[in-house]
C-alpha cells in the first residue's frame, strides 16, 4: 500500500507577528489537521521558531525553520519566505531587526496621520500596539480600529483607513528584493516568493520580477495556497514551469476564527510540478 503524500504547510503565522495563536498552538492545530511538514513563517522575526520546533517534535511533525521577510521591488511591497536555514545567523538577525524598526516607525506615523487627518485616537492606538507587539503590523492596527468601533471588520479597516489613498496610508522603504534574497541565501535558506498572484503587477512586470528573483537565488514560488481559484492556480503553475521554480504550498494561516485558510488547506499541486517539500531535508 502506498503511503499518503506529505502535507507541507510552509506558510504559518503565530502571535509573534500578526497571528493570534502561540507557536505551540499553531503546530497542535497543524497536527490535528493532518499536516506532516510545518514551517512557522512569522513576519520579520525568528522569535517563535524554537517553540515551533519543540512542538513539532512533540506532535511528530517535520519542523522546517521559516520566516516571511518584507522587501521592496519596483515601488511595491513583496514578501519572500526563507526556509530551512540557520536560526542563529547573526547577519540575518540584524537584517530582521532593522525591518522591525522600520515597522515600528511606520505604525507610529500611521497613528499620527489618523489623528491629524481623520480625528481618530491614532496615537493612542499606535502606542498600544507598539507596547504589546515586537513586530507591529497594519493588521494589529486594523484589529484595534475594529475594537474601537471605527471599522466593521478587518477588511473595512483597511479599505476605510489604511489602504493607499486613505488617511492612514504611510509608505515604507523596505530592503530591496536582491538584498533580501542574498541575506537569506547567506543564511542557507531556500527562498520562496510568497503569493505571487496577489501582487498588482502587469503580466510583463510579473515576468520581470520572477526573472530577477530567479537570478538573485530564488528557488520556488507559492503555487498551492488557500483560497486560490482555478485560473490563478493555472497561472501560477505556468509561471513555475516557465521559470523553472519548485512549487511551494501553504495556508498563510493567521487566525482560527477565519474559516477559509486553516492549516493544511490549500489547492492541490499539478502533478508535473516539483513540490518544494520534496527538497527539504
Amino acid at each position: 500500500m502506498m503511503s499518503a503524500p506529505p502535507v507541507a504547510d510552509l506558510h504559518l503565522h503565530s502571535h509573534h507577528s500578526d497571528g493570534v495563536l502561540s507557536p505551540a498552538a499553531v503546530i497542535e492545530l497543524c497536527a490535528r489537521r493532518g499536516v506532516t511538514h510545518a514551517a512557522l513563517t512569522d513576519h520579520d522575526t525568528l522569535q517563535g521558531c524554537l517553540e515551533a520546533r519543540a512542538a513539532c517534535a512533540e506532535q511528530g511533525l517535520k519542523h522546517v525553520a521559516g520566516v516571511e521577510v518584507s522587501c521592496g521591488w519596483n515601488g511595491q511591497t513583496l514578501h519572500v519566505i526563507g526556509l530551512e536555514f540557520a536560526l542563529k545567523d547573526a547577519a540575518l538577525a540584524r537584517h530582521l531587526a532593522d525591518i522591525r524598526a522600520r515597522r515600528a516607525a511606520r505604525i507610529a506615523e500611521i497613528g499620527a496621520r489618523l489623528e491629524r487627518k481623520a480625528q481618530l485616537p491614532g496615537k493612542a492606538l499606535a502606542a498600544k500596539i507598539l507596547a504589546r507587539n515586537a513586530v507591529p503590523t497594519r493588521m494589529h492596527l486594523a484589529r484595534e480600529l475594529v475594537a474601537a468601533g471605527e471599522a466593521k471588520d478587518i477588511g473595512d479597516a483597511f479599505a476605510t483607513w489604511l489602504k493607499r489613498g486613505r488617511p492612514g496610508h504611510t509608505p515604507i522603504e523596505w530592503p530591496s528584493l536582491a538584498e533580501t534574497v542574498a541575506r537569506l541565501r547567506d543564511a542557507g535558506a531556500r527562498v520562496v516568493l510568497a503569493h505571487p498572484h496577489r501582487y498588482e503587477f502587469s503580466a510583463g512586470a510579473l515576468r520581470r520580477l520572477l526573472g530577477e528573483f530567479r537570478a538573485a537565488g530564488g528557488e520556488a514560488i507559492e503555487v498551492a495556497v488557500a483560497g486560490i481559484g482555478p485560473s490563478d492556480l493555472d497561472r501560477l503553475a505556468t509561471l513555475a514551469r516557465n521559470h523553472g521554480f519548485a512549487a511551494s504550498t501553504g495556508s498563510d494561516f493567521h487566525d482560527p476564527a477565519v474559516p477559509w485558510n486553516p492549516p493544511g488547506r490549500f489547492a492541490k499541486l499539478p502533478a508535473d510540478l516539483e513540490p518544494l517539500a520534496a527538497r527539504l531535508a
